[in-house]
């Protein structure tokens, strides 16, 4: 681990729990790694969500700042520091896309006999420009209630399959603990890690990548498909502990 050039990590279940800030102790492990290594974040989270839940947690010099890169939406969105956060790409949706796969979902509910929660909180299918994001119990549901609900992920599996008869032209990826991810075909964390090649001239065996869905299917699995070494982890206490190895605490 300690020979990689960069540190690529997934932000949900891997340095925090869903939709919650990043803790003190992951901002000072993170802080510390960015002192010797490149580090990377690749989330289906919206760079809103990266903000809240990353950026405004993290405490860490200025000038370190330089070796993080951030690839919110699944990889359809790439931001990187120089004063500033600035935005290098940015694969938008069109209106006739999210229309079509906002269809699809209505189509996939009747197929896959799915029923709504009786309680949902925020939106249940959100836009985020260059992704649409299926969150059952909504974006702003209580953890507790997420963790609880599809623990096995066999009720977003039912409705993913149902889904990719009406969006075959889509990736559609399971993340967090209660969402889908659709982005365009060949859009997703692999495609991220190509990216990231190109941009910071870094080679496949550099890189290790740190995430709670590298299973098949997950929003993380794509990275396993392109070679890079990956270590899955159940929680950001898992991380912490990989991370303090790396830079030999």
């Amino acid at each position: 681990m300690q020979g990689k050039k960069l540190i690529v990590f997934d932000l949900d279940g891997t340095l925090a729990v869903s939709k919650s800030p990043m803790d003190l102790d992951m901002s000072g492990l993170v802080s510390e790694l960015l002192k010797a290594k490149m580090v990377a974040v690749i989330s289906g989270g919206s760079y809103i969500q990266f903000q809240t839940q990353f950026l405004q947690s993290l405490h860490c010099p200025e000038q370190y700042l330089r070796n993080l890169y951030l690839f919110p939406t699944c990889s359809t969105s790439f931001y990187r520091y120089n004063d500033t956060w600035q935005k290098v790409y940015a694969d938008y949706l069109t209106v006739g896309e999210k229309e079509k796969i906002k269809t699809a979902f209505q189509k996939a509910f009747i197929d896959s006999n799915y029923h709504h929660p009786q309680q949902t909180y925020g939106d249940v299918l959100e836009d985020r420009e260059t992704q649409m994001t299926f969150s059952a119990l909504g974006q702003s549901a209580p953890l507790e209630l997420k963790q609880k609900w599809d623990h096995d992920r066999k009720k977003r599996l039912e409705l993913k399959i149902a889904l990719e008869k009406y969006l075959p032209q889509f990736e559609i990826r399971i993340g967090g603990t209660t969402s889908l991810d659709i982005t365009r075909k060949g859009i997703d964390k692999g495609y991220g890690i190509q990216e990231i090649r190109k941009h910071l001239n870094v080679m496949i065996s550099d890189i290790l990548f740190i995430g709670d869905a590298l299973f098949e299917g997950g929003n993380d699995y794509p990275v396993k498909l392109v070679g890079v070494d990956c270590i899955s982890v159940s929680g950001p206490e898992e991380t912490k502990g990989i991370i303090r190895k790396i830079i030999g605490l």
